[in-house]
């Protein structure tokens, strides 16, 4: 099994939790098939846990990728990571299908020279919000991360910090009033693509916004995309 190849000429191309259209998705094994690859990024998901540590996951629980209610919010980092995920034959029979954190999540990206696309799941507060940023700068790496979130406030507080850090708002529908707002606040568009238009993507440029869009997985929409001049494409399969 292999990537769908397209031709993205000057779009970027983002792994969606790893490559996930291979491997199991938001795991070192997804990340690292996506660092063996072309991709200019890999996104993935952190949420807080009980004991201060930030743990790999989309979903709030494991029970979609593990068959079991295992919150990601009340449990300690230890205890997630002895989860064991399903694999795509659904057999649990590899022991490195298990929960990542997000330190490995950074190294990997750090070692293949990858744009680390973090997503921020959880209502953070401040302080975790500035651990957060200790950890990505404690790998030399916050030049080549962009934090992204559907929670507005969650990249203000990213902004509190780091003015010129590049972040994305995820969101449905571009607006005028989204990107004007946007805009003002220096944060960047991410959003769903079956809602852009080639108008909207223009409308975003020329209010000084990159565009980044998800999740497109076939290659006539990401080629359609490219000649409307997306900036980003995030995708589990193509490449």
């Amino acid at each position: 099994m292999n990537t769908i190849k397209f031709e993205k000429n000057n779009t970027r191309v983002i792994a969606h939790r790893g490559l996930s259209g291979i491997e199991v998705e938001n795991t070192n094994s997804a990340f690292v098939a996506a660092g063996n690859r072309s991709y200019y990024g890999i996104e993935t998901d952190i949420y807080k846990t009980t004991d201060g540590n930030f743990v790999i996951g989309h979903d709030d629980n494991y029970k979609r990728l593990a068959g079991e209610e295992i919150y990601l919010e009340k449990e300690a980092l230890d205890t997630l990571q002895g989860v064991i995920f399903f694999d795509k034959d659904g057999l649990k029979d590899r022991c490195d299908l298990r929960p990542s954190r997000l330190e490995n999540y950074l190294k990997i990206c750090k070692k293949y020279e990858k744009h680390a696309v973090l997503e921020l799941k959880s209502d953070f507060t401040q302080d975790e919000i500035s651990k957060i940023v200790e950890i990505v700068k404690g790998y030399d790496y916050l030049e080549s991360t962009t934090f992204i979130s559907f929670n507005y406030n969650n990249l203000l507080k990213i902004k509190a910090i780091l003015p010129k850090q590049s972040a994305q708002y995820l969101f449905w529908k571009v607006t005028d009033e989204e990107i004007e707002r946007l805009s003002c606040d220096g944060i960047d568009v991410d959003v769903w693509c079956r809602e852009l238009t080639r108008e909207q993507i223009e409308a975003c440029h020329k209010a000084g916004l990159k565009v980044n869009c998800w999740t497109v997985d076939t290659k006539e929409e990401a080629e359609k995309l490219v000649s409307w001049g997306i900036d980003f494409i995030t995708s589990n399969i193509l490449e």
